[in-house]
């Protein structure tokens, strides 16, 4: 995914069959380059079959008067003549029975990106690259993984060698379709023209609507048994075909190539400029955006991956790839589950655009949005929950919540309020909360960074005592409301582990919930008392709450403010509980939803983010039967007047389906159960509280000076370093961990697509860092983003 070069222009040559041509139109290609007197690299990934009878000696043979600048290569070679996939099984069985190591796709790939690396070292001179593909795009690899899947993590510039015979239109077209689903860049379509089924007249108007360029050469010669007199007819078939005076077809598409080459670097070249004069970007100060190397130029994607271009002049002429990996650090502001452009998600966003595109949705029904409902309802909502509402995204859906907890609130206390008193029904929550960016969701939290100028807080919010490590001990520690001693950071209880503090059923009765409780009524009390605003709803983030700061509140406290609405000694009407579980659910801490955690269920709950495994917008609102009972009656203006164009839509309930799936196989997969073991307390095979990264690494970096505290759970790490100037504005995590984003070569093969060495793409809350993974990013990337992160902070001062 990291190999454009200026000076080496590569493209990848699949076919959309067997036996189409690849090879002799490969052949051509190496040829016109070659007398156009530019160094050429050909590569042959696998081959099976006799060596004599291989590609790579094919375009050997027939490089023409300029061979002398060709370089042809095979990386894995088997004798059997059959698919990569039953080859490499076949040379095993040979081996007296000793099974031989399957390459994994992995060690394939970095294999192939290697080569390419050590090819664009060799010259400073224009070069081309051709990697030539075997049988069709869907044929087999070593690994059994198809070729188009196999290869995607490389993502090279491709050309399609077309069928031109019967059945060739329709294997051509869906080959491209195939192609095109996973991403890849198309430069163009070649294939033989018979003058019979002519299927490149009908391919040519057909790709031309679709801005692809199309060649059609003239077909070789029937192969002749005699070996002397069948390469000299196929010789003079390629000096017809790219003849010494550089006119013709041939010549045409590798000028047309180069341009593609030449225009892609351009369009690179020109976006950081272009951004900052069109681009309002969200949460940026353009103010702080100095110049145009501060613009991240995202190419393409893979698993944990960005492909990025570096911008910086004084590489453009070196012999390097002008492209780079960069860890996705913050897993794309929280959203990806399963990495970026995975097929099976967009095969499935496919299928849902081709069948349905969008549909009406009020008192209609589709598959995939009835699918979802039923699945939520039986996953996070087991139990409790018994209707889900459709919206947009995280913001909107908490929107709904809000609404429909304001309406139960009024229906079952059964006050009879004012049109104003029911403006200024407020909620309970947490300081530091974020339920998004709305107008009505701000209301909802308390004066803040985020919140603009039409803000009007409505509610009361407690500050409430956290979970982290200090000094390598776990411990929660209270706020001064709280705190005796009126000390913040006063740790009120130590653990042994963190399944200890999340057993929140054991320390029900410990005297801390006793302290908790009374603390929690006698504010509660004394609001009501106040009467200045009446309490209608409790709003939480179960576990954490992310934009505030990546704060990992106490599950006791806010098991305990749930059981407190619902005292009736407190109020009559139990308030309803919403958990805005948009950043937390759905495995992003390790558990599917909070509430078998806490102990307790909420009313009302929301999933976004994770559900469409990052590819599109969707959140889900689920509720009890009594909040959905508030709104059913005989009148129309009862309902709950709210949607969106887009409710949903069959494309995000596809692909949220499609990831749901997947999740369920990852949640029993040997990474998941090794990593829950790392995490168990002595004695225990497993834990409900869990996390990707390191226990030992964690521990280790809460005890170094410049951390004030860490923590993680689940795919999420958040360290919070010491800052007399803390807080959102801070930018001390964001320069403290500034040479992150830059690759570090080590000399070893990375976790990287490809292998590159990769520099690491994070977000910041002032000093808080916080980097996240997908639910199966390689235990190897992991890793290696521990270990720079313990480099770099190890060896900081605090300033």
């Amino acid at each position: 995914m990291s190999h454009l070069y200026k000076h080496l222009r590569i493209h990848q040559v699949f076919g959309a069959n067997t036996d189409v041509g690849k090879t002799i139109i490969t052949t051509a290609l190496v040829r016109a380059s070659l007398l156009n007197n530019n160094r050429v690299f050909y590569l042959k990934p696998v081959s099976t079959g006799a060596p004599q009878d291989a590609d790579d000696e094919h375009i050997k043979r027939h490089a023409g008067p300029q061979k002398h600048l060709l370089d042809a290569h095979c990386l894995f070679r088997y004798d059997d003549p059959v698919s990569p996939h039953l080859a490499v099984k076949m040379a095993s069985e040979k081996q007296g029975g000793e099974a031989a190591p399957i390459p994994s796709n992995e060690t394939f790939v970095n294999s192939v990106a290697e080569h390419i690396r050590k090819r664009a070292r060799v010259t400073n001179l224009p070069a081309h690259m051709y990697v030539e593909t075997a049988g069709g795009v869907h044929s087999p690899t070593l690994s059994g993984t198809t070729q188009l899947d196999s290869y995607r993590p490389l993502f090279l510039p491709t050309v399609l060698i077309g069928d031109s015979k019967l059945g060739g239109i329709s294997s051509t077209i869906s080959s491209f379709e195939s192609l095109s689903l996973r991403g890849y860049i198309v430069d163009a379509i070649m294939l033989f023209r018979d003058e019979y089924y002519r299927n490149f007249e009908y391919l040519t108007q057909y790709f031309s609507e679709r801005g692809i360029h199309v060649t059609a050469l003239d077909p070789p010669p029937p192969r002749i048994d005699d070996l002397a007199e069948n390469f000299t007819n196929t010789e003079k078939y390629y000096s017809n075909l790219v003849p010494n005076s550089y006119q013709g077809d041939i010549f045409t598409a590798v000028k047309h190539l180069d341009e593609c080459h030449t225009r892609r670097i351009e369009e690179l070249d020109s976006m950081p400029r272009r951004t900052l004069d069109t681009i309002w970007w969200p949460f940026v100060q353009h103010g702080l955006v100095k110049c145009e190397k501060d613009v991240t130029v995202i190419d393409s994607a893979w698993s944990d991956f960005f492909s990025i271009y570096d911008t910086s002049s004084a590489k453009i002429s070196q012999p390097t790839s002008l492209l780079q990996p960069q860890l996705d650090g913050s897993a794309s502001w929280w959203t990806q589950a399963v990495g970026h452009s995975h097929p099976t998600l967009a095969l499935a966003a496919a299928n849902a655009a081709g069948r349905y595109g969008h549909v009406m949705f009020p008192q209609a029904t589709h598959l995939p949005a009835l699918k979802l409902a039923e699945r939520l309802l039986q996953g996070p909502g087991k139990g409790w929950a018994s209707r889900a509402f459709f919206s947009d995204n995280g913001s909107t859906g908490m929107e709904v919540a809000l609404k429909m907890a304001l309406r139960s609130f009024i229906v079952s206390s059964g006050l009879e309020l004012t049109s104003a008193e029911k403006q200024s029904l407020g909620v309970v929550g947490l300081k530091g909360s974020y339920h998004g960016d709305t107008i009505g969701v701000m209301d909802a939290c308390e004066e803040g960074v985020y919140t603009c100028e039409w803000h009007k807080a409505k509610g009361y919010w407690f500050e409430p005592p956290t979970v982290s490590l200090r000094r390598g001990q776990v411990a929660v520690s209270l706020p001064p409301a709280l705190s005796s001693a009126g000390d913040p950071h006063q740790a009120a209880e130590s653990f042994e582990s963190l399944a200890h503090v999340y057993d929140v059923e054991r320390r029900l009765k410990s005297p801390l919930a006793g302290h908790y409780r009374q603390y929690l009524e006698k504010n509660i009390r004394n609001l009501q008392e106040d009467n200045s605003q009446k309490l209608a709803a409790l709003v939480l983030e179960p576990i954490v709450m992310g934009a505030g700061g990546m704060i990992f509140v106490d599950p006791l406290f806010q098991r305990i403010m749930v059981d407190v609405v619902r005292d009736p000694t407190l109020f009559p009407a139990a308030l309803p509980v919403i958990y805005d579980e948009v950043f937390v659910g759905l495995y992003r801490l390790g558990f599917e939803s909070a509430g078998p955690l806490l102990g307790v269920n909420p009313d009302i709950s929301v999933n976004a983010k994770i559900l469409t495994g990052g590819v599109l917008p969707l959140a889900v609102t689920m509720t009890s039967d009594r909040i959905f009972q508030a709104f059913t009656s005989d009148n129309k203006v009862d309902a709950l007047l709210h949607g969106h164009s887009y409710t949903a839509h069959a494309v995000g309930c596809q692909v949220a389906n499609a990831t749901l799936d997947m999740i369920d196989e990852l949640a029993k997969g040997d990474p998941w159960v090794t990593a829950n073991r790392k995490w168990a307390p002595a004695g225990a095979q497993s834990s409900k509280i869990w996390s990707f990264w390191d226990p030992d690494f964690l521990t280790s970096v809460s005890r170094l000076d410049i951390v004030d505290e860490a923590m993680a759970l689940g795919t999420v790490l958040a360290i919070k370093f010491k800052d007399n100037s803390a807080g959102y504005a801070s930018h001390s995590a964001q320069t403290l961990l500034h040479s992150l984003r830059s690759p570090q070569d080590d000399g070893l093969v990375s976790s990287a697509p490809g292998g590159a060495p990769f520099g690491v793409h994070y977000r910041t809350l002032g000093n808080v860092a916080y980097f996240m993974t997908s639910l199966n990013t390689s235990r190897a990337t992991i890793q290696t983003l521990e270990d720079r992160l313990w480099n770099i902070i190890f060896n900081a001062r605090i300033s």
